[in-house]
């Protein structure tokens, strides 16, 4: 019998791409998005929208209930994507709300309808970092005051409540994704807003540091692994690959064909004007791309290390060129970005093109 799967979050970065996979393999998905949010994208893919908020369990029932189905409580599978992701030093009381009272929530929902595996997504973050030149692993233990940051904290302490869940009988597997970047990204994440506001001109100054970045399609490709392959009651890390910020902006002036440079802040003056930058995005209504927390992000320890994931489940990830280039691309397609020059970035993409097609 044909499995039902619950993807929490369907509109975010990940759970669209999630959806998006698994309608391109026919099988049925429902999604859950906020009342607010347009469902016509996920209703284009052929995904049962349903219209909830992880915080109020009331309006979570319709998306568990069976009844007039034939499917079986055991063939259902919870992704649990939802969540806030944030890089702002401010205290924000929606971040534990969501990512830790929706969590809770669901979890709860899972035990009394009896499903037959929950995916919770967490975060790299989530894991105690180590020393600079240390690779960290997977986990089963987690706690918030070992971590750093409002998010972090969150995360620790959702995968501690899984975990907890998992003792007492749910079928669940937590995975970690390090840095998601990728197409598709309609609500306006950290790394697209990046390489939006960059290939628009209205990014003139960076900041140095290195970071573990995956592309959307390989977690989400993982994600589904993970449910194939995985063990019930075990963690995945499921990270990409280091990368100077440095590069990364060599990467997107090479293909946009962007004659200029940007200024590189010395990070004593990043520390300084982190708030104004914070500032800046709250009065566009955007999320911050530049803070304090993400200062200290960028120069901690990022080695990830997701051999386990490689071996137990086949997971891996594409180069990062082609991330930028299909993020670019659909950058441009979305009518985001203004301009670029299509003659240099198709000269540029024609080696990384054979290099897939190989």
């Amino acid at each position: 019998m044909e499995h039902l799967y619950l993807v929490t979050g369907a509109n975010g970065h990940l759970g669209y791409t999630l959806c998006q996979m698994l309608r391109d393999q026919a099988k049925h998905v429902r999604g859950l998005i906020l009342p607010k949010d347009d469902p016509k994208r996920l209703q284009a893919l052929g995904v049962d929208v349903y219209l909830g908020d992880v915080t109020k369990p009331e309006t979570l029932l319709d998306f568990f209930k069976l009844e007039d189905t034939h499917f079986s409580q055991e063939k259902l599978v919870l992704i649990h994507t939802a969540g806030i992701v944030s890089i702002s030093q401010r205290k924000n009381p929606w971040i534990e709300s969501v990512n830790v009272g929706g969590t809770k929530h669901l979890i709860q929902l899972a035990f009394e309808h009896h499903i037959g595996l929950m995916i919770y997504v967490s975060s790299v973050h989530a894991i105690p970092e180590k020393t600079h030149g240390l690779f960290m692993h997977e986990t089963r233990s987690f706690d918030p005051d070992l971590v750093i940051g409002n998010y972090a904290k969150s995360k620790a302490l959702a995968s501690k409540h899984v975990i907890e869940a998992i003792e007492q009988g749910l079928p669940a597997i937590i995975v970690h994704p390090s840095g998601i970047i990728g197409p598709e990204d309609q609500g306006h994440g950290h790394m697209t807003m990046m390489i939006e506001d960059y290939l628009n001109g209205k990014l003139t100054s960076r900041i140095n540091g290195v970071y573990d970045f995956v592309d959307v399609r390989d977690v989400a490709k993982g994600i589904l692994l993970a449910i194939e392959k995985g063990t019930v009651g075990e963690t995945y890390l499921l990270s990409g690959a280091q990368i100077q910020l440095k590069e990364l902006f060599e990467l997107l002036k090479k293909y946009s064909g962007k004659k200029h440079s940007i200024h590189v802040l010395p990070r004593w003056f990043a520390k300084i004007s982190a708030p104004l930058a914070e500032l800046y995005y709250r009065i566009r209504h955007l999320p911050p791309i530049y803070s304090s927390y993400s200062l200290y992000t960028l120069s901690s320890n990022s080695l990830f290390d997701h051999t386990k994931a490689t071996k137990e489940l086949g997971y891996h990830t594409r180069p990062i060129e082609e991330t930028i280039q299909d993020t670019m691309l659909w950058l441009a397609h979305a009518n985001r970005v203004k301009k670029i020059n299509i003659k240099a970035f198709i000269v540029n993409m024609l080696p990384m093109k054979k290099i897939r097609d190989k």
